[in-house]
């Protein structure tokens, strides 16, 4: 079958400037004219197009497709091949910036009912965020971090106000067995380990023993978590990390 110019562009979606263009350069000369002298293409001629295409897609420029179109020693099954491996490379990519969006839309529905203003009244300094995402690289394919995502996203101001509230309770009353010498494996120390462990099912998701045991080396770990509670207290992450282990040896 032939087709005109205004046929071929429709078909693939370029402008017949585009296809003029091609022609032009020697990449995509059409196979015939009518007695008007009007290009005419063939379906050879929308094979070479298709593949032109495919190859703009990738970013080749159009002199090396012309090359790779044009080898006279080009083996067909081995251009289908690289032409394969060529588009799950960009499926790849695409795949991967598909997740990094994702992440990205994932971590802003960390307070995402306040407001700018309203955050630095909560949080201050200390943007939710940065710990957001953390948890998001090591959990983020996980039931549990879906389940506090979708928790945190419906708290208000006030939520947030009440849950720092109670947090700065609790590192005041850790601060004080800490001052009083009281071990890790005490029971005051497991008690409020317990109440931490509480918190986080009440306002994020299920904390297991398990789970929060995992916690516990990660607030050791991670620099930006080590950071936040030894700001209460210095060596607090550690006595704390020891309180979650005796405290889920007594829970099991």
């Amino acid at each position: 079958m032939e087709h005109s110019v205004g046929q071929v562009a429709g078909y693939a979606g370029v402008t017949v400037r585009t296809l003029h263009h091609y022609d032009g350069i020697g990449l995509l000369s059409p196979s015939g004219r009518s007695h008007a002298g009007h290009r005419r293409y063939d379906d050879a001629d929308l094979d070479r197009l298709q593949q032109i295409l495919f190859y703009r897609e990738l970013g080749f420029p159009l002199d090396e497709i012309a090359a790779l179109l044009d080898d006279p020693d080009a083996d067909p099954q081995e251009r289908l091949r690289r032409r394969h491996a060529l588009l799950s490379h960009r499926i790849a990519e695409l795949r991967r910036m598909a997740a990094a969006v994702e992440t990205a839309m994932e971590a802003r529905k960390m307070g995402i009912n306040l407001t700018p203003e309203e955050r630095f009244e909560v949080f201050g300094d200390k943007d939710p965020e940065h710990y957001a995402q953390e948890a998001e690289r090591r959990w983020g394919g996980s039931d549990t971090y879906a389940e506090s995502q979708r928790r945190a996203a419906r708290y208000t101001k006030e939520d947030w106000q009440r849950m720092k509230a109670e947090v700065a309770s609790w590192g005041e009353r850790y601060d004080a067995l800490m001052e009083d010498g009281e071990p890790a494996t005490g029971q005051r120390a497991m008690d409020l380990a317990e109440e931490h462990r509480l918190h986080i099912t009440t306002w994020f998701y299920d904390c297991t023993t398990e789970i929060h045991r995992g916690l516990g080396e990660m607030y050791v770990a991670d620099p930006q978590f080590k950071a936040f509670y030894d700001a209460m207290r210095p060596g607090l992450a550690e006595h704390l990390r020891d309180a979650i282990n005796a405290n889920a040896q007594r829970q099991e």
